[in-house]
């Protein structure tokens, strides 16, 4: 298992962008495989935007993105070793750990809560206490989504299958069939999912107390092994990654990137506006609230807070030997040392 001096005594090594030669550069690009939760491009845009301006290619990299079915897919997928990077969320990541898997948490994208538990506009429930003996849809099975829910309705009393239960609806279009035939009550929703609900004439509302927005979401994994041998690959990735990120933060730079997520997913850029409107609101939860550590950095404390709420909700049946096995800062601040 990967420890928090192995990663340092590895890293010392790993030199920095913008020290490549051009002979280097031109050399093949190495195959690297990101899998990602959902096909939207826009959860994903640091990635799109770091393919598009060519910052993994300088890094050697080639990224190929695959899209499957929820953090557990995706953490399946990167312990199968099929694919070197993912997005899941961090309670899915402290599952897996608990089941012996050594996936690590190594850039914090939705720095924000990026989920919500909605409402339609129009409905009496004012907050979680009005889903008792109610139904909660959520995209996957068991996804990051559905701890989150879990964890909202814990903060309220409520126990799943004794004060409420879910229902797996899946996104999008189904998500509207769940609220228009009363399959489901309210929806565990991502940024994205509320938006597109809303486009699509289904007006939701957002009932989640506040102190729940500092569970940040779905970040850059990786495994354990993968860092252990090749360090330099993962800091390279990373490093490309938050060059991504930090460019599409840029407004002056917002058409060329809008640009690149419609070439990723064009089905998501045919209506322009709704295309703005949701990179907006997703880029919005990736900006840290204090950005003393920059992008992508994990608060400790907040891990923290996740396994005890993981714990209390029952998806984890007790605290994690070492909780700090599960994530590292590490990559992050060598990527933004070497962007000064």
């Amino acid at each position: 298992m990967t420890t928090r001096r192995t990663f340092t005594m590895l890293l010392a090594t790993v030199p920095v962008f913008g020290l490549l030669s051009t002979a280097a550069m031109a050399q093949d690009l190495r195959d690297v495989t990101f899998v990602q939760p959902s096909p939207s491009a826009i959860n994903s845009f640091p990635v799109f935007v770091a393919i598009g301006e060519g910052y993994f290619a300088e890094e050697g990299l080639n990224v190929t993105v695959e899209s499957i079915n929820g953090s557990s897919a995706v953490l399946q997928a990167l312990a199968a070793g099929q694919a070197e990077f993912g997005r899941p969320g961090p309670g899915p990541v402290l599952a897996a750990r608990a089941r012996g898997e050594d996936a690590v948490f190594i850039y914090n994208v939705a720095a924000r809560s990026n989920f919500g538990v909605v409402v339609r506009a129009d409905s009496d429930i004012q907050g979680p206490e009005g889903l008792r003996g109610k139904v909660i849809g959520t995209g996957t099975a068991d996804g990051a989504e559905v701890g989150f829910a879990r964890n909202v309705m814990a903060g309220s009393g409520l126990t799943e299958g004794t004060d409420y239960e879910f229902l797996t609806v899946g996104d999008g279009g189904p998500a509207t069939v769940g609220f228009t035939t009363g399959a489901m009550d309210a929806y565990s929703a991502s940024t994205a999912d509320a938006a597109i609900l809303n486009q699509r004439g289904m007006a939701v509302r957002d009932i989640t107390p506040g102190e729940f927005a500092r569970f940040f979401g779905n970040g850059i994994a990786t495994m354990g092994n993968v860092i252990e041998n090749d360090p330099e690959m993962v800091a390279g990735f990373v490093r490309a990654f938050a060059r991504g990120h930090a460019f599409a933060l840029d407004d002056a730079n917002r058409d060329t990137v809008l640009a690149h997520l419609k070439d990723a997913n064009p089905q998501e850029g045919e209506d322009v506006q709704f295309q703005s409107a949701l990179f907006d609101a997703v880029r919005s939860k990736t900006i840290p609230v204090d950005m003393t550590n920059g992008l992508g950095y994990q608060p400790p404390e907040v891990w923290e807070e996740w396994q005890a709420s993981l714990v209390s909700g029952g998806d984890l049946a007790a605290p994690l030997p070492d909780l700090t096995a599960a994530y590292t800062n590490e990559f992050t601040a060598m990527a933004h040392e070497a962007m000064k």
